[in-house]
């Protein structure tokens, strides 16, 4: 399927013996992670499994039974989907309907959900998918669209599923997506507008945030590196680059940005929504291209993100709010969202701290049954009651199970899948949720449920050679990109 004997995302071994490399050392990591798994503590495996009521045949299932479980929902949730919003981007799955997020589909849950088939061995089902979305997808439209959204899972499902496939017609239509995202790039600063026009490239709305202005690398990087159009990675290196240079100086970036002007308009910094896959972004486009001013961005960051947002609090260990410009504590809040980060963390080596805030973040979840979008950390209380079938903590506790080999991860998993079937699943698919302490539902099931959450719970419990972690760096969308070069 790929192509054979690439090199791996190991740097020079020289650079090991300073403590930013070891930030960014894949060869470190896994080091680390072995060692960390030899001296697991079996206690915290005991209070996964206490933590919450597990139907007893998830609890007693083996990793292969969980893998195959976890595809029957996929499957369950793309039927139906094909049946009620086939040819749209989403389904709803309680009035059997369907949502296009634009005057005409773009065909998102095809798109998005494609090289999660291809993973989990749909064959069929992924070529079928494939010829549908080549015969019937056009960009040629007259429409506005949200770059960073269409960026992450429109181009990113393109560029992977072409990787995992080799169906050209996907990096076709990929080259023709990039092209036409380009003009949003033009601005006085570098930095993106937030929507681009598909058929004119015009742009609009100048006030954006961290995260849609530093997301674009690891996607555009890829289609650089596989069209050969240097334009793409120019674009995405000089935008990050930009707002990395308008931080703080005790290196904070906040909650909005105005990329004409290049001034704050929210002084706020947290790794949650909004900045979050800003950070994620430096640390894997450093991985993925070998990119040293990624490297050095990502080091520096992360400085300042543990000395002035990191929480050490009665009820866990937490990352919350402060003032860019100080780094005064602003708020306490933690969430859904924030439940990336100890997945960076241990993709970065720092698995300390990424498996304390996984174990904060699953107290998270078990206090309420699932998470809710947000909660107060100090109180422990709800501040945001839904749930949006977000994929993050399963994703951390991935990436932490492959970096350590700690049971406990895996343990964690099951407790995630009983809750989205007890809570989530529908006669059709999967529904999130707008209360979580009254556990009700909502017409809304978006792509990424299909593309993030599934993907990665279905990884969680497969052989590593399921996706070689050494080779694949995922974008913020779960699409994984090979490195080919």
């Amino acid at each position: 399927m790929f192509v054979e004997n690439l090199p791996s995302l190991i740097y020079n071994p020289a650079m090991i013996a300073s403590k930013a490399a070891r930030r960014t050392n894949i060869a470190i990591v896994l080091s680390l992670a072995l060692s960390h798994a030899a001296t697991a503590q079996t206690v915290k495996a005991g209070n996964v499994r206490g933590a919450t009521d597990i139907s007893p045949d998830i609890a007693s299932a083996t990793d292969a039974e969980m893998a195959f479980r976890v595809r029957q929902e996929f499957q369950h949730a793309w039927d139906g989907y094909k049946q009620y919003a086939w040819g749209h981007d989403q389904l709803k799955p309680l009035s059997k309907s369907y949502r296009d997020w634009y005057a005409r589909s773009l065909l998102m849950t095809p798109v998005d959900a494609l090289d999660t088939m291809m993973l989990m061995g749909m064959n069929d089902e992924a070529a079928k998918t494939r010829d549908y979305i080549a015969a019937n997808l056009s960009f040629n439209q007259d429409i506005y669209v949200k770059n960073f959204e269409i960026t992450i899972r429109m181009l990113g499902g393109l560029l992977s599923s072409y990787q995992l496939s080799g169906d050209k017609r996907l990096l076709a239509m990929a080259d023709d997506l990039g092209a036409r995202l380009l003009p949003a790039f033009n601005s006085s600063t570098g930095m993106p507008y937030v929507y681009v026009n598909l058929k004119t490239g015009a742009v609009r709305d100048e006030r954006t945030n961290p995260a849609e202005v530093g997301s674009l690398l690891i996607e555009l990087g890829m289609l650089t590196n596989l069209t050969g159009k240097t334009v793409y990675y120019e674009k995405a290196k000089r935008a990050v680059s930009e707002l990395y240079k308008r931080r703080s100086r005790i290196g904070l970036v906040g909650s909005g940005i105005n990329i004409s002007t290049g001034q704050w308009t929210d002084p706020v910094s947290h790794i949650g929504g909004g900045i979050d896959s800003y950070y994620e972004y430096l640390l894997k486009a450093s991985l993925l291209f070998d990119d040293k001013d990624c490297q050095r961005m990502w080091n520096s960051s992360i400085d300042a993100v543990n000395k002035y947002l990191a929480d050490q609090a009665p009820t866990g260990f937490w990352y919350g709010q402060a003032n860019m410009n100080t780094g005064d504590r602003v708020d306490n809040y933690f969430g859904a969202l924030d439940a990336f980060f100890p997945g960076t963390l241990a993709l970065s080596g720092d698995l300390d701290r990424a498996g304390k805030l996984e174990d904060s973040a699953f107290a998270m979840w078990t206090k309420f049954g699932i998470e809710p979008e947000q909660i107060n950390y100090k109180k422990m209380t709800i501040a945001s009651n839904g749930y949006e079938l977000r994929p993050e903590i399963i994703e951390s506790a991935f990436y932490l199970y492959r970096f350590t080999r700690d049971p406990s991860y895996r343990e964690m998993g099951k407790v995630f899948f009983d809750s989205l079937t007890k809570y989530c699943r529908t006669d059709v698919a999967y529904a999130a949720l707008s209360d979580v302490k009254k556990k009700t539902k909502k017409d809304e099931m978006e792509s990424y449920f299909l593309a993030e959450t599934l993907k990665y719970l279905y990884l969680l419990f497969s052989p590593d050679n399921a996706l070689d972690l050494s080779r694949n760096v995922f974008n913020t969308e779960a699409h994984p990109m090979h490195r080919t070069w």
